[in-house]
Protein backbone atom coordinates (compact mmCIF):
# COMPACT_ATOMS: atom_id res chain seq x y z
CA UNK A 1 0.00 0.00 0.00
CA UNK A 2 1.73 3.28 -1.04
CA UNK A 3 1.23 6.54 1.58
CA UNK A 4 -1.88 7.67 -0.15
CA UNK A 5 -3.61 4.50 0.79
CA UNK A 6 -4.23 3.10 -2.54
CA UNK A 7 -3.44 -0.95 -2.36
CA UNK A 8 -1.28 -2.50 -5.17
CA UNK A 9 -4.29 -4.93 -6.30
CA UNK A 10 -3.69 -4.92 -10.18
CA UNK A 11 0.30 -5.38 -10.31
CA UNK A 12 3.10 -8.50 -9.39
CA UNK A 13 5.62 -5.98 -8.39
CA UNK A 14 8.39 -8.28 -8.22
CA UNK A 15 10.68 -7.18 -10.52
CA UNK A 16 14.54 -8.26 -11.26
CA UNK A 17 17.36 -5.90 -11.95
CA UNK A 18 19.59 -7.36 -13.94
CA UNK A 19 23.36 -6.84 -12.48
CA UNK A 20 26.06 -7.34 -15.78
CA UNK A 21 29.71 -6.66 -15.91
CA UNK A 22 30.32 -3.89 -17.68
CA UNK A 23 31.87 -6.08 -20.64
CA UNK A 24 28.74 -7.49 -21.10
CA UNK A 25 27.06 -4.50 -21.31
CA UNK A 26 29.09 -2.90 -23.92
CA UNK A 27 28.80 -5.95 -26.43
CA UNK A 28 24.61 -5.67 -25.30
CA UNK A 29 25.18 -1.96 -26.26
CA UNK A 30 26.94 -2.32 -29.58
CA UNK A 31 25.08 -5.03 -31.15
CA UNK A 32 21.54 -2.68 -30.14
CA UNK A 33 23.27 0.52 -30.88
CA UNK A 34 26.27 0.24 -33.31
CA UNK A 35 25.29 -2.81 -35.28
CA UNK A 36 21.11 -3.03 -35.05
CA UNK A 37 21.22 0.73 -34.66
CA UNK A 38 22.50 1.73 -37.88
CA UNK A 39 20.15 -0.44 -39.98
CA UNK A 40 17.60 2.33 -41.75
CA UNK A 41 14.50 2.87 -39.55
CA UNK A 42 12.16 1.52 -42.47
CA UNK A 43 13.93 -1.78 -42.21
CA UNK A 44 13.54 -2.04 -38.51
CA UNK A 45 9.90 -1.12 -38.40
CA UNK A 46 9.36 -3.91 -41.24
CA UNK A 47 11.05 -5.95 -39.21
CA UNK A 48 9.31 -5.23 -35.58
CA UNK A 49 5.75 -5.33 -37.57
CA UNK A 50 6.50 -9.06 -38.47
CA UNK A 51 7.81 -10.37 -35.22
CA UNK A 52 4.90 -8.41 -33.61
CA UNK A 53 2.70 -10.05 -35.82
CA UNK A 54 3.49 -13.50 -34.93
CA UNK A 55 2.13 -12.86 -31.49
CA UNK A 56 -1.39 -12.65 -33.13
CA UNK A 57 -1.58 -15.70 -34.64
CA UNK A 58 -3.62 -18.01 -32.26
CA UNK A 59 -1.63 -20.70 -31.52
CA UNK A 60 0.30 -18.27 -29.53
CA UNK A 61 -2.68 -18.02 -26.90
CA UNK A 62 -1.13 -21.76 -25.77
CA UNK A 63 1.93 -19.42 -24.62
CA UNK A 64 0.18 -17.62 -21.85
CA UNK A 65 -0.30 -19.47 -19.00
CA UNK A 66 2.97 -20.81 -18.96
CA UNK A 67 4.47 -17.16 -18.91
CA UNK A 68 1.98 -16.11 -16.28
CA UNK A 69 3.19 -19.08 -13.80
CA UNK A 70 6.61 -17.87 -14.76
CA UNK A 71 6.53 -14.37 -14.28
CA UNK A 72 3.85 -13.65 -11.51
CA UNK A 73 4.11 -14.72 -8.08
CA UNK A 74 0.11 -14.41 -7.98
CA UNK A 75 -1.92 -17.10 -9.28
CA UNK A 76 -4.62 -15.18 -9.93
CA UNK A 77 -2.89 -12.36 -11.85
CA UNK A 78 -4.60 -12.73 -15.54
CA UNK A 79 -8.44 -12.95 -13.90
CA UNK A 80 -7.30 -8.69 -12.93
CA UNK A 81 -7.56 -7.92 -16.56
CA UNK A 82 -9.60 -8.47 -19.35
CA UNK A 83 -9.12 -8.74 -23.26
CA UNK A 84 -8.59 -5.93 -25.43
CA UNK A 85 -11.38 -4.45 -28.10
CA UNK A 86 -14.38 -6.24 -26.53
CA UNK A 87 -13.27 -9.57 -27.00
CA UNK A 88 -14.36 -12.30 -24.31
CA UNK A 89 -11.19 -14.56 -24.17
CA UNK A 90 -7.54 -13.73 -24.87
CA UNK A 91 -6.81 -15.02 -28.33
CA UNK A 92 -3.13 -14.95 -29.06
CA UNK A 93 -0.70 -13.77 -26.76
CA UNK A 94 -0.63 -10.04 -27.85
CA UNK A 95 -4.41 -10.30 -26.70
CA UNK A 96 -2.74 -10.71 -23.04
CA UNK A 97 0.20 -8.34 -23.74
CA UNK A 98 -2.30 -5.51 -24.08
CA UNK A 99 -4.64 -6.81 -22.20
CA UNK A 100 -7.22 -3.85 -19.64
CA UNK A 101 -7.55 -3.88 -16.15
CA UNK A 102 -11.14 -5.08 -14.77
CA UNK A 103 -11.08 -2.32 -12.44
CA UNK A 104 -8.68 0.61 -12.45
CA UNK A 105 -7.74 2.09 -9.20
CA UNK A 106 -8.86 4.34 -7.31
CA UNK A 107 -6.40 7.25 -5.71
CA UNK A 108 -7.37 10.51 -4.08
CA UNK A 109 -4.30 11.70 -4.83
CA UNK A 110 -3.64 14.84 -8.11
CA UNK A 111 -0.98 13.24 -9.60
CA UNK A 112 -0.34 9.46 -10.42
CA UNK A 113 2.14 7.31 -12.01
CA UNK A 114 0.77 6.76 -15.52
CA UNK A 115 2.42 3.50 -16.12
CA UNK A 116 4.01 0.35 -14.69
CA UNK A 117 7.29 -0.49 -14.65
CA UNK A 118 10.91 0.33 -13.52
CA UNK A 119 12.07 3.08 -13.15
CA UNK A 120 15.53 3.13 -14.58
CA UNK A 121 16.09 7.29 -14.48
CA UNK A 122 15.12 10.14 -12.55
CA UNK A 123 16.14 13.93 -11.86
CA UNK A 124 15.98 17.27 -12.33
CA UNK A 125 15.99 18.55 -15.84
CA UNK A 126 19.15 20.54 -15.36
CA UNK A 127 20.91 17.98 -14.05
CA UNK A 128 20.68 15.46 -17.72
CA UNK A 129 23.51 17.06 -19.58
CA UNK A 130 23.67 16.69 -23.17
CA UNK A 131 24.15 13.47 -25.18
CA UNK A 132 25.80 12.76 -28.17
CA UNK A 133 23.74 10.39 -30.67
CA UNK A 134 24.07 10.38 -34.64
CA UNK A 135 27.06 13.18 -34.75
CA UNK A 136 24.25 15.56 -33.55
CA UNK A 137 23.66 17.15 -29.37
CA UNK A 138 20.77 16.05 -28.05
CA UNK A 139 19.04 17.33 -24.61
CA UNK A 140 16.24 15.91 -22.56
CA UNK A 141 14.28 18.23 -24.51
CA UNK A 142 15.04 16.53 -27.25
CA UNK A 143 12.83 13.47 -26.13
CA UNK A 144 10.03 15.32 -26.11
CA UNK A 145 10.41 17.28 -29.26
CA UNK A 146 10.61 20.75 -28.20
CA UNK A 147 13.41 23.16 -28.34
CA UNK A 148 16.07 23.85 -25.22
CA UNK A 149 14.89 26.05 -22.74
CA UNK A 150 10.97 24.93 -23.61
CA UNK A 151 11.12 22.56 -20.13
CA UNK A 152 11.84 24.41 -17.14
CA UNK A 153 14.84 23.29 -15.48
CA UNK A 154 13.61 22.63 -12.42
CA UNK A 155 10.98 20.27 -13.78
CA UNK A 156 11.26 16.72 -12.80
CA UNK A 157 12.16 13.91 -15.33
CA UNK A 158 11.93 10.32 -14.82
CA UNK A 159 12.13 7.10 -17.26
CA UNK A 160 9.76 4.02 -16.48
CA UNK A 161 10.93 0.53 -18.53
CA UNK A 162 8.00 -1.46 -19.07
CA UNK A 163 9.51 -5.44 -19.01
CA UNK A 164 7.58 -7.28 -21.27
CA UNK A 165 6.03 -8.83 -18.11
CA UNK A 166 4.27 -5.33 -17.29
CA UNK A 167 0.83 -3.90 -18.01
CA UNK A 168 1.10 -2.10 -21.40
CA UNK A 169 -1.54 0.96 -21.02
CA UNK A 170 -0.28 4.68 -20.49
CA UNK A 171 -2.89 6.38 -18.49
CA UNK A 172 -3.10 10.55 -17.92
CA UNK A 173 -1.28 11.30 -15.01
CA UNK A 174 -3.59 14.22 -13.86
CA UNK A 175 -6.38 15.88 -15.85
CA UNK A 176 -6.28 18.35 -17.64
CA UNK A 177 -6.64 19.19 -21.69
CA UNK A 178 -4.23 17.77 -23.99
CA UNK A 179 -2.59 21.00 -25.82
CA UNK A 180 0.08 18.83 -28.27
CA UNK A 181 -0.05 15.55 -29.89
CA UNK A 182 3.36 14.91 -31.54
CA UNK A 183 4.64 11.68 -33.71
CA UNK A 184 8.70 11.25 -33.78
CA UNK A 185 9.87 8.66 -36.54
CA UNK A 186 13.21 6.97 -35.08
CA UNK A 187 15.11 4.15 -34.83
CA UNK A 188 13.82 1.05 -32.48
CA UNK A 189 16.94 0.11 -30.87
CA UNK A 190 17.04 -2.17 -27.60
CA UNK A 191 15.21 -0.55 -24.68
CA UNK A 192 16.78 -2.45 -21.59
CA UNK A 193 18.75 0.10 -19.23
CA UNK A 194 21.06 -2.32 -17.85
CA UNK A 195 22.56 -2.30 -21.23
CA UNK A 196 23.09 1.59 -21.22
CA UNK A 197 24.76 1.29 -17.28
CA UNK A 198 25.63 5.09 -17.76
CA UNK A 199 22.65 6.81 -19.71
CA UNK A 200 19.81 4.05 -19.13
CA UNK A 201 17.62 7.27 -21.05
CA UNK A 202 19.74 6.91 -24.53
CA UNK A 203 17.02 5.13 -26.05
CA UNK A 204 14.26 7.81 -25.77
CA UNK A 205 16.48 10.13 -27.16
CA UNK A 206 16.40 8.61 -30.54
CA UNK A 207 13.81 5.81 -30.87
CA UNK A 208 10.48 6.56 -32.47
CA UNK A 209 7.77 7.83 -30.11
CA UNK A 210 4.97 10.03 -29.35
CA UNK A 211 4.82 13.20 -27.28
CA UNK A 212 1.55 14.14 -25.47
CA UNK A 213 1.48 17.15 -23.49
CA UNK A 214 -1.10 17.93 -20.82
CA UNK A 215 -2.19 21.34 -19.46
CA UNK A 216 -2.95 20.63 -15.85
CA UNK A 217 -5.87 23.14 -14.31
CA UNK A 218 -3.21 25.23 -13.01
CA UNK A 219 -1.65 26.17 -16.56
CA UNK A 220 0.94 24.04 -15.58
CA UNK A 221 1.98 21.44 -18.95
CA UNK A 222 2.67 18.03 -18.41
CA UNK A 223 5.01 16.74 -20.99
CA UNK A 224 4.75 12.89 -21.55
CA UNK A 225 7.10 10.70 -24.15
CA UNK A 226 5.69 7.42 -24.98
CA UNK A 227 8.74 5.50 -26.65
CA UNK A 228 8.89 2.18 -28.66
CA UNK A 229 11.49 -0.49 -28.93
CA UNK A 230 12.13 -3.03 -31.11
CA UNK A 231 9.17 -5.58 -32.32
CA UNK A 232 6.98 -3.04 -31.52
CA UNK A 233 4.48 -2.85 -34.68
CA UNK A 234 2.16 -0.07 -33.31
CA UNK A 235 2.14 2.71 -30.52
CA UNK A 236 -1.87 3.27 -30.55
CA UNK A 237 -3.65 6.27 -29.33
CA UNK A 238 -7.43 5.76 -28.36
CA UNK A 239 -9.82 8.09 -30.51
CA UNK A 240 -10.63 10.31 -27.70
CA UNK A 241 -6.75 11.24 -27.49
CA UNK A 242 -7.02 15.11 -30.02
CA UNK A 243 -5.79 17.93 -29.38
CA UNK A 244 -7.89 20.53 -27.00
CA UNK A 245 -9.52 17.66 -25.57
CA UNK A 246 -9.94 16.47 -21.58
CA UNK A 247 -8.97 14.22 -19.93
CA UNK A 248 -9.57 13.02 -16.03
CA UNK A 249 -6.25 11.47 -14.35
CA UNK A 250 -5.84 8.06 -15.16
CA UNK A 251 -8.05 7.57 -18.54
CA UNK A 252 -6.26 5.50 -21.08
CA UNK A 253 -3.34 8.00 -23.61
CA UNK A 254 -2.08 4.85 -25.82
CA UNK A 255 -1.16 1.76 -25.80
CA UNK A 256 1.71 -0.46 -26.89
CA UNK A 257 2.12 -3.66 -28.71
CA UNK A 258 4.79 -5.51 -27.29
CA UNK A 259 8.03 -3.42 -25.69
CA UNK A 260 8.35 0.64 -24.76
CA UNK A 261 9.17 2.79 -22.09
CA UNK A 262 7.38 6.17 -20.52
CA UNK A 263 9.28 9.14 -19.90
CA UNK A 264 7.96 12.17 -18.21
CA UNK A 265 8.94 15.48 -17.54
CA UNK A 266 6.62 16.71 -14.95
CA UNK A 267 6.03 20.25 -12.66
CA UNK A 268 5.65 18.04 -9.58
CA UNK A 269 8.53 15.87 -7.87
CA UNK A 270 7.97 12.24 -7.12
CA UNK A 271 7.58 11.73 -3.23
CA UNK A 272 7.30 8.02 -3.07
CA UNK A 273 9.95 6.82 -5.56
CA UNK A 274 13.52 7.18 -6.32
CA UNK A 275 15.57 5.18 -9.01
CA UNK A 276 15.40 1.62 -9.52
CA UNK A 277 11.90 1.10 -7.63
CA UNK A 278 8.92 -0.33 -9.06
CA UNK A 279 5.97 1.92 -10.03
CA UNK A 280 2.64 1.20 -11.03
CA UNK A 281 -0.54 2.71 -12.90
CA UNK A 282 -2.71 5.19 -10.43
CA UNK A 283 0.09 4.63 -7.45
CA UNK A 284 0.96 8.35 -6.04
CA UNK A 285 3.02 10.09 -8.22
Amino acid sequence: MDPSGIAYHNSDPDFTILSIPQWRADIYKFLAVTFWGSLPGNFQRRISAFYSRVYDKPFTKYIIAPYVRYYYKDPGYKDKFLPPEGKKDFGSFQDFFIRRFKKLPINKSPWVWPCEGLLCDQGKVYEFGALKVKGDIRTIETIFGVFKGDISPTYSFTNVFLHNKNYHRIHAPVSGTITRIQHIPGDLIVLRPWIYKQNPSLPAFRNERYNIDITDNKGRVWYLSIVGGPAVGTIKLPKSITLENSVEKLDELALFYLGSTCCMAAPEHPKYHCKNAFVEVGASY
